[in-house]
C-alpha cells in the first residue's frame, strides 16, 4: 500500500486495521510469507504493509524475496508513519520502533534450540527470544510449538512469563499433509522410482555440518552409484545470505558436476524433504522436521551450540551417527531397512503441539491481536505443498565399472557408474577378473581432456532416424580418434552403437527409457570379455534389484553410411 501521511490519498483498498510484516532475514521473511496468505486471504479489513529491516548480517536477498512475492516493500525508517495496529514478525531481533502497538513473533525453526551470537553484543543469545527490553514493555508475543518451550524460556528468561501463545507448528503441519504427494515431488526432482534419495541438511556457522565436513558431499556422491542413488542438499538460507550463492556453488562444484540436487534457499526444501529416503543432517530444525515426519536419519555432525532439554537435543540422543570413515553406502542402507516410521514419534510429541490446528490457531491469535473479529469462514487447514522446480543437476561424463558373468546360461553385465567430477574421492576397486573400468562422456561434456581421453562416447539425446543417428556415430569417432566406441539413441527405444573397427550393434532395452551410457557399457563389457555382439539376449544388472533384458543385433557397418 502507499505509506505517508498522504497514503489515504492514492490508496484503493481502505483497511480498518494495518499489519505491518517486518523483513529482516531470508528465514523469517519466508516463515511469514508461507503462513500469512491463508490467515488474512479475501479480508478487505486488513490492510499488510511490508517494511524491511536492513540491520541483520543475512539481510542480503530478502528485498529479492519480497519483490517476487508480489510485495510492495516501505523501508523501515517509515514505519513509525504507518501507525501499525500489529507488527508481525518471524525475527525476534527486529528494532521494534515505540508505540504501544502489539508485536507478535513466529518461530522460523523449531523452538528455542539453538545459541547464536547476539547482534547487540559480543556474547550469545538463545535464538528466536525477543530481548528482555522488549519483553518488559508488555508488546510482545511469541509463537510456540509445544507447551514445554514456555518452560524452556521462563528458566532463562523469567519476563517471558505470560508472553507465548501456544499455536503449533504450520511448517510441521504442512510436511504431514504433504506425505501423500510423495511420488509427485520425487519426480519433479528427477529421481526415478528405483532410485534412493538422500538429503543432506545442513544449519548454518561453525558448527554446521558444511562447515565440518565441507567435502561430504562429493565423496556421498563419489561412493552411491548414479544409478541407484540421487543426493540432495538442503543449506540453510543464512548460508547463502552471508556468503553468497556464487561462494556455495563454487566450494561445491565437484558435487554439482556430478549431478547433485542443490535446492534453492526457500521453499523447495520442504518438499524435497518429504521425497527423501533418508536424511543425514545435523542439529539444524531441518533435521528435526525430517525424523519427526518419519525420515530415516544419520546425524553427521552435531553442534555444541545446541541447547540441552529441547527436543533437536533429545534427538541427538537417540539417532545414529554417521561415520565418514566407513562405509557409506552400507551405512545409509542399513538405517533405511533398519527404520521404523514412528521411532522418532516421542520427540515429536514434545516438539510439535496438537498437529494440524497450526493455522487455525494462528488465525485466532492474529486477529485478537488486531482486535477484528475472525472471519466467517472456516479456520485455515495446512494444503499440500507445490511441487518443486528441479535444480539444474546434469552430469557429462562417468567413471564406468562393468561385470560379466554367466547367469542361467545367457551373460549378465552388472554396471556401476560413478560421476567422473567426483572420481577422485572415491575408494579404488581393487581390479579384479570379469571386471572393466572406461570413462564415457556425453557430446556436451566440456572438459575436453575428459572426452579426448573417453572411451565411449555419448549423445546426450535421441535422435529422430536411425540414419541420423548412424551418422553422429561416425563423426564422433572421426572426431575423437582415441574413443573406441560412440554411442547415440534413437527415439522409439534402441541405441546404437559404433565400435572403431566399424561395427555397428543396435541394443534393445526393456524396461524404462534411459540413457545411451548403460547400453553403451554393455556392449563394451561384451566386446572386453569377448562375448559375440550378434543376435543374443545378455541381461543388464544395474544396482541388486534392477534387471532389464538386453537384446544385441549386428547391423551394417558404418561405411555403409
Amino acid at each position: 500500500m502507499p505509506v505517508g501521511p498522504d497514503a489515504h490519498r492514492w490508496s484503493t483498498f481502505r483497511g480498518e486495521r494495518t499489519l505491518v510484516v517486518a523483513a529482516r532475514t531470508v528465514t523469517s521473511t519466508v516463515r511469514v510469507l508461507e503462513a500469512l496468505p491463508a490467515l488474512v486471504r479475501d479480508d478487505s479489513r486488513v490492510t499488510v504493509v511490508f517494511a524491511f529491516d536492513p540491520t541483520s548480517a543475512f539481510n542480503d536477498g530478502v528485498l529479492d524475496l519480497l519483490r517476487d512475492a508480489g510485495c510492495r516493500v516501505a523501508p523501515w525508517d517509515q514505519v513509525g508513519h504507518i501507525s501499525p495496529d500489529l507488527i508481525l514478525s518471524a525475527s525476534e531481533n527486529v528494532d521494534v520502533p515505540d508505540g504501544d502497538c502489539p508485536v507478535l513473533v513466529l518461530p522460523h525453526g523449531v523452538g528455542f534450540q539453538k545459541l547464536v551470537p547476539d547482534s547487540r553484543s559480543s556474547h550469545e543469545r538463545l535464538s528466536g527470544v525477543v530481548p528482555d527490553s522488549l519483553l518488559a514493555t508488555g508488546r510482545a508475543w511469541m509463537a510456540v510449538s509445544h507447551p514445554a518451550q514456555e518452560q524452556q524460556l521462563l528458566a532463562s528468561h523469567p519476563k517471558a512469563a505470560g508472553r507465548t501463545l501456544l499455536v503449533g507448528d504450520p511448517c510441521f503441519d504442512e510436511l504431514l499433509g504433504s506425505r501423500p504427494h510423495r511420488r509427485a515431488y520425487r519426480e519433479a526432482l528427477g529421481v526415478a522410482e528405483h532410485q534412493r534419495l538422500v538429503m543432506v541438511s545442513s544449519t548454518w556457522g561453525p558448527t554446521s555440518l558444511l562447515a565440518g565436513q565441507p567435502d561430504l558431499l562429493p565423496h556421498l556422491l563419489a561412493r552411491l552409484p548414479c544409478d541407484e542413488y540421487r543426493v540432495g542438499a538442503v543449506v540453510h538460507p543464512n548460508v547463502w545470505s552471508a556468503h553468497g550463492s556464487w561462494q556455495l556453488r563454487t566450494l561445491q562444484t565437484a558435487a554439482l558436476d556430478a549431478g547433485l540436487l542443490l535446492i534453492p534457499a526457500v521453499h523447495a526444501w520442504r518438499p524435497a524433504l518429504v521425497a527423501a529416503d533418508v536424511l543425514v543432517g545435523d542439529h539444524g530444525s531441518v533435521t528435526l522436521y525430517g525424523a519427526a515426519v518419519g525420515t530415516p536419519l544419520l546425524l553427521a555432525t552435531f553442534g555444541g551450540d545446541a541447547v540441552p532439554g529441547t527436543a533437536v537435543r533429545d534427538l541427538a540422543s537417540v539417532a545414529p551417527r554417521l561415520d565418514p570413515r566407513a562405509d557409506l553406502r552400507r551405512q545409509l542402507d542399513d538405517v533405511v531397512t533398519g527404520h521404523r516410521p514412528d521411532r522418532y514419534a516421542a520427540i515429536a510429541e514434545r516438539a510439535f503441539a496438537e498437529p494440524g490446528r497450526a493455522l487455525a490457531r494462528l488465525r485466532a491469535a492474529l486477529y485478537r491481536l488486531l482486535r477484528l473479529p475472525e472471519p466467517s469462514s472456516p479456520p485455515p487447514s495446512p494444503l499440500a505443498l507445490p511441487a518443486p522446480d528441479p535444480p539444474d543437476a546434469t552430469v557429462t561424463s562417468w567413471q564406468v565399472t562393468t561385470g560379466v558373468a554367466q547367469d542361467s546360461g545367457s551373460p549378465a553385465v552388472t554396471v556401476c557408474r560413478i560421476p567422473a567430477a567426483v572420481h577422485a574421492y572415491g575408494t579404488r576397486r581393487p581390479d579384479s577378473a570379469g571386471l572393466f573400468t572406461h570413462l564415457a562422456c556425453m557430446d556436451d561434456e566440456r572438459d575436453l581432456s575428459l572426452t579426448e581421453s573417453a572411451s565411449v562416447l555419448l549423445g546426450r539425446r535421441p535422435l529422430s532416424t536411425t540414419a541420423g543417428a548412424l551418422r553422429w556415430v561416425k563423426d564422433a569417432l572421426a572426431r575423437w580418434p582415441g574413443s573406441l566406441l560412440a554411442a547415440s539413441g534413437v527415439r522409439g527405444g534402441v541405441c546404437l552403437v559404433g565400435l572403431r573397427d566399424g561395427r555397428v550393434v543396435e541394443v534393445a532395452v526393456t524396461g524404462p527409457p534411459m540413457d545411451a551410457g548403460l547400453p553403451a557399457a554393455v556392449v563394451y563389457a561384451c566386446l572386453r570379455a569377448g562375448l559375440p555382439l550378434g543376435d543374443g539376449q545378455v541381461t543388464l544388472r544395474v544396482g541388486e534389484l534392477r534387471d532389464e533384458d538386453v537384446v544385441l543385433r549386428l547391423r551394417p557397418g558404418l561405411t555403409a553410411v
